[in-house]
């Protein structure tokens, strides 16, 4: 993977992931690899510092960049034609500006994508069972009765939040996954552990569906009967989002991003030697006693102190409620504009501004869910005005 005849370097996050892969560069190199990183103003997303930190015990060249919502505002023009597609993961703002950053000292980087797939490292892996094991006995009355209480009571409505969040991966998105987690526990098509799972996976759907005239093409996450046969629910998760999740979102986010600068990306997770090891693996190997990616962890512990890890999951989220109520919401609102999107006809109007106005007047958080819906409308925008040119 390091074999390059050009400049090479690595895409630091800080996380478990890319910590490995940078340690293992550097404990092959016999210079300072270069490395990576983006910042933000708002310290909740901020993991620049500790990436800062992991850079400086192991004696890499670190270069860092923040992104502001000014920043987000001048890339967002070029997602569109970027992409080709109506794509909607926001770490492609952040992923973006950080491949901008990288070719302008390598040719070639590395990074840690994958390694949540095949070692277990997604929080929804140990949070979602272990929260079906806790309902999924309760009789469906029980469980509505439940999730209506929960939300009465603000001591719970706080803590249900922080084990949504935690299930998500994503701490910035507790308002949404709160409201979403008390939907789904009330939820009567929730009657399973994948039921449950194909819920959180997904961002619009049931009475907030939004394809006008039905829903859209099926994929394998609505073909079950086309899911890996695997007993072990995990093992099923992490197939999946092996076969889904990973190639169609998190790749096509970082190769597109990467070869709009003309800069390689290399992941050593996707070796075939390494996934086919990673499946050999038992589940006691990859998550252990409640926590991920227990061999990865044991394998960084030779060249990172456990110090410089050990915290939450934060993944690659960025502060898209507060720019949506902010810097971005002028942008927005003209994307989401009733009427525009009744003469579209593609998209269902009413969920969407429903969301819209909750998340403008700050009694949820649909950023986003709302993303998804501002990015098709984006793509949309170009092609109308590449057409009419």
């Amino acid at each position: 993977q390091m074999m390059a005849d050009v400049p090479l370097g690595a895409l630091l996050s800080g996380g478990i992931d890319s910590s490995l892969i940078t340690a293992l560069m550097q404990a092959n190199s016999a210079q300072s690899v270069r490395t990576f990183t983006i910042g933000f103003d708002e310290k909740e997303y901020d993991e620049a510092v500790h990436a800062r930190a992991i850079a400086k015990h192991l004696g890499t060249d670190h270069t860092e960049v923040r992104l502001s919502a000014n920043d987000a505002l001048a890339i967002i023009p070029q997602l569109p034609a970027m992409y080709d597609e109506p794509f909607a993961d926001s770490s492609q703002l952040p992923t973006h500006l950080v491949m901008k950053l990288a070719r302008q000292h390598v040719t070639v980087a590395l990074s840690g994508d994958a390694g949540d797939e095949f070692f277990g490292g997604y929080n929804r892996y140990v949070f979602g069972p272990a929260l079906w094991r806790k309902i999924g006995w309760m009789p469906m009355p029980l469980r509505q009765g439940l999730a209506f209480a929960l939300s009465q009571v603000p001591f719970f409505a706080s803590r249900s939040a922080r084990l949504a969040a935690k299930m998500s991966g994503q701490i910035a998105q507790v308002d949404d996954k709160w409201a979403k987690l008390l939907k789904l526990l009330g939820s009567l098509s929730i009657r399973s552990s994948d039921d449950l799972y194909v819920a959180l996976v997904s961002e619009w759907s049931g009475d907030d569906a939004l394809v006008v005239g039905g829903q859209p093409s099926a994929c394998l996450i609505d073909a079950r009967g086309n899911w890996p046969r695997l007993s072990n629910p995990v093992s099923r998760m992490m197939a999946i989002d092996a076969m889904t999740y990973l190639p169609d979102d998190v790749l096509v986010k970082v190769d597109r991003a990467a070869m709009a600068v003309s800069l390689e990306t290399r992941a050593p997770f996707l070796d075939r030697d390494v996934m086919e090891f990673a499946w050999t693996l038992p589940m006691s190997m990859k998550i252990r006693n409640g926590q991920s990616k227990w061999l990865l962890r044991q394998l960084l512990d030779r060249y990172v102190p456990r110090a410089l890890i050990d915290r939450p999951k934060m993944g690659f989220g960025i502060p898209l409620d507060a720019w949506l109520r902010g810097p971005l919401r002028e942008w927005a609102e003209t994307l989401l504009n009733e009427q525009r999107l009744h003469n579209e006809g593609y998209l269902q109007p009413n969920p969407i501004r429903r969301a819209w106005q909750q998340h403008q007047a700050g009694t949820a958080s649909h950023g986003y869910r709302l993303w998804s819906v501002l990015m098709f409308q984006a793509w949309l925008e170009a092609q109308t005005s590449s057409a009419a040119c």
